[in-house]
C-alpha cells in the first residue's frame, strides 16, 4: 500500500506523456504509485508507460479497450491501493512538490480533500504562442522553479465544502474569493480513497464527466483543506477531445450530466446543499448546454435538443433559478421548448 495513487488515463498522448510521467518521477514525495491506464490508445502511449514501469516499479500499467476517460478513471480507482488518490491527464504535468504539499496538509488537518489550483499564466501563454505560430513544446512554466515550505503556506480548513465550491469564474466580490474551489476538474484535488472509492464516473460521458462526479463527492460532506497554490500545469492540447468534439455531442453530454447530478441532489441533498449546488453549479451547466444549441445546424439535432430540454423541464431542473440571469435563461429555455 502506498500513501498516494495517482491515476493517469492515456489516449493519444505519446507526444507529451514523458513530460507527464517525469513530473511524477521527479516528485519530492516518494511514497506513491502511478496507475497508467492505456485506454486503447492507437499511438505509443502504452509502450512509453511500460518503459517507465520497467525502470520503476511504482509505475503500474493497465491496458484496456477504449472506453473513454471516465471508464479509464474508474479502472484506475479500482486498482488504486493508496490512502489517497490524485488524477492527472496524460498531456499535463505537476509541480515537483504537489504530492509533498497535499499529503502533508491532508495528514496535518485530517482532511478528506486537499484542493489546489492550476497555473493561470502558463496556459494563456501557450495559447498566445500557438496563435502567433510560435513553438509551444519546450516552454517551461516559471512556477516550476518555486519551492514551498509546507509549514509556511497559508491554507483554509472547512467542513462546509458548499460554502467554497463554485463553477462561477468571476468572483470579484465574493467574501471568500481567496479560498474558492473554482470549477470541478478532478485533477485539482487530492482525495482520501475511502471517500471516492464507491463514486463512479459515468462511463459514456465525455467533456463534462467531472461535473456529476464532483457533485457526488461534495454530497458526502468532506472535510477540506484549501491551498491557494498553482501546482498543476494544464496543457491545451490544441487537437484534443474538448476542442474537436462536435457541439451536439457536447450538448448531449451536458444534458446527461445535468440529469444525473440533479437526480442525485433531488433525492439525497438537504435543503442547504441543494440551494448552494443549484446556485453555484447547476445553472452554469444549464447555460452551457443552452448555449450549444445556437451552434447546432442540423434540424433533427435541434428537435432532439428540444426533447432533451423538455425532459429536464419535466424533472424540475429549471424550477429554481437563483439569480436574475438564471431567471432570464429559464424564460429563454421555456420559449425554446414551447412551454
Amino acid at each position: 500500500m502506498h500513501a498516494i495513487s495517482i491515476i493517469v488515463p492515456m489516449y493519444g498522448v505519446e507526444k507529451y506523456l514523458r513530460r507527464c510521467l517525469d513530473s511524477i518521477l521527479n516528485q519530492t514525495f516518494t511514497d506513491w504509485q502511478a496507475i497508467c491506464v492505456n485506454d486503447g490508445s492507437p499511438d505509443n502511449s502504452g509502450k512509453i508507460a511500460e518503459e517507465y514501469a520497467t525502470r520503476d516499479k511504482r509505475f503500474v500499467v493497465i491496458h484496456k479497450p477504449n472506453g473513454g476517460p471516465s471508464d479509464a478513471r474508474n479502472v484506475g480507482i479500482k486498482h488504486a491501493t493508496g490512502e489517497y488518490i490524485m488524477f492527472m491527464d496524460g498531456d499535463d504535468f505537476i509541480h515537483p512538490q504537489t504530492m509533498e504539499m497535499t499529503y502533508y496538509m491532508a495528514r496535518r488537518d485530517d482532511t478528506d480533500i486537499v484542493s489546489y489550483t492550476y497555473d493561470r499564466v502558463y496556459r494563456p501563454m501557450l495559447m498566445l504562442r500557438h496563435f502567433l505560430g510560435m513553438n509551444t513544446d519546450n516552454v517551461k512554466p516559471f512556477g516550476m522553479r518555486r519551492r514551498y515550505g509546507p509549514e509556511c503556506v497559508c491554507s483554509l480548513v472547512t467542513n462546509d465544502i458548499f460554502r467554497y465550491a463554485t463553477e462561477k469564474s468571476n468572483n470579484m466580490f465574493h467574501a471568500n474569493k481567496r479560498w474558492l474551489i473554482k470549477h470541478c476538474q478532478t485533477w485539482k484535488n487530492l482525495y482520501r480513497r475511502s471517500l471516492i472509492a464507491d463514486i463512479q464516473f459515468i462511463k459514456e460521458m465525455v467533456y463534462v464527466e467531472d461535473f456529476p462526479w464532483w457533485s457526488a463527492v461534495m454530497l458526502k460532506n468532506p472535510r477540506v483543506t484549501i491551498l491557494n497554490l498553482p501546482l498543476y500545469y494544464y496543457w491545451p492540447n490544441f487537437g484534443g477531445l474538448v476542442l474537436s468534439t462536435k457541439q451536439f455531442r457536447m450538448f448531449t453530454n451536458l444534458c446527461m450530466g445535468i440529469e444525473a447530478a440533479f437526480t442525485l441532489y433531488h433525492d439525497h441533498a438537504n435543503q442547504y446543499q441543494f440551494q448552494m449546488w443549484n446556485k453555484n453549479f447547476l445553472w452554469f451547466f444549464v447555460r452551457a448546454a443552452f448555449n450549444k444549441i445556437k451552434h447546432i445546424g442540423n434540424t433533427t439535432d435541434i428537435d432532439t435538443a428540444r426533447q432533451r430540454f423538455i425532459k429536464l423541464y419535466k424533472m424540475g431542473v429549471f424550477d429554481f433559478p437563483p439569480t436574475k440571469w438564471a431567471r432570464k435563461l429559464r424564460k429563454d429555455i421555456l420559449d425554446f421548448i414551447g412551454m
